[in-house]
């Protein structure tokens, strides 16, 4: 993969040309150019941090499906340039692969992140002859607060169009669960993601601001037209499997499908993703869902 990134408009895609009924001589038969990695970075709004860089494959003759990565860091920090070694993992499975940048919660509060993976999607479909891809056919993976967002796509509205599942590890799928777990008695980590949470909903708490925190809760959003997800959790991480189970139960009533696996142990996020056998099994289930 090229480490330099490209402009902002990158070149089309070579489609396959058709077959001449017979050539001259073979020195004049033409060969098609060779496959070439591709990275390109784009902007999908006007903020710095509205950027994402597309890993793709010029002069391909397949039309791929696509993987999203949404990194974490407590919605406040965090960056796409994290992301590089399991982006690499599922472009070297064959995907189209887009890392993405969103604004962090000292740049907007709640629905910003939201939006801005919705946005980042939404560009990255309708530039599907630039890269090689199918609209139609893509995943989201994210990470911690990455996890939470990522899942608050894959409930949003009654479904997104093309979207094929959603994986989170140690996603924070309920914001007012780790308000509470942050109270009394609480663990550092766990006081530090209840004042990440109130960060995220610009500095107001759930009881002030009810509104703004119904909309950070993913399970409130189920509905027929999500898609099927899967979450990962150490069994003792201060994100604890509980609050991915809260989803799980809201999807069923829909009859959406969501596996939620917990590992012994107590890591968190990306720790968690390289315990053996992890990203193994998330392959496996984005590979099965990604299919035709």
């Amino acid at each position: 993969m090229s480490a330099g990134a490209h402009a902002v408009s990158p070149q089309p895609a070579a489609t396959a040309s058709p077959t001449p009924v017979a050539s001259p001589s073979p020195s004049t038969s033409a060969t098609p150019p060779p496959v070439q990695e591709r990275k390109t970075l784009v902007k999908y709004g006007r903020h710095v941090r509205q950027r994402m860089d597309v890993y793709w494959r010029a002069n391909d003759q397949l039309i791929r499906p696509v993987v999203f990565m949404i990194h974490g860091g407590w919605w406040s920090g965090g960056d796409k340039a994290y992301m590089k070694s399991v982006t690499r993992s599922y472009f070297d499975l064959g995907y189209v692969v887009v890392n993405v940048n969103y604004r962090l919660s000292g740049d907007a509060r709640w629905p910003a992140q939201r939006d801005d993976a919705l946005e980042a999607i939404a560009t990255t479909r309708r530039m599907a002859s630039e890269f090689g891809l199918d609209p139609n056919r893509y995943a989201i993976i994210g990470f911690s607060a990455g996890g939470h967002i990522a899942a608050s796509v894959g409930t949003y509205g009654n479904g997104q169009p093309g979207l094929r599942a959603v994986v989170g590890v140690s996603p924070v799928i309920s914001p007012l669960t780790a308000y509470s777990d942050g109270g009394h008695g609480a663990t550092h980590e766990q006081r530090k993601l209840r004042q990440a949470a109130v960060a995220l909903a610009g500095g107001c708490g759930p009881n002030k601001c009810p509104r703004i925190w119904s909309s950070m809760e993913v399970p409130f959003h189920a509905s027929y037209g999500d898609a099927p997800m899967l979450s990962v959790h150490s069994a003792r991480e201060f994100v604890p499997p509980y609050q991915s189970e809260l989803l799980r139960e809201s999807l069923a009533v829909y009859g959406i499908d969501m596996s939620v696996r917990a590992y012994p142990g107590r890591y968190h996020s990306s720790p968690l993703f390289r315990e053996p056998g992890v990203a193994e099994t998330i392959q496996s289930w984005v590979i099965g869902h990604l299919a035709y």
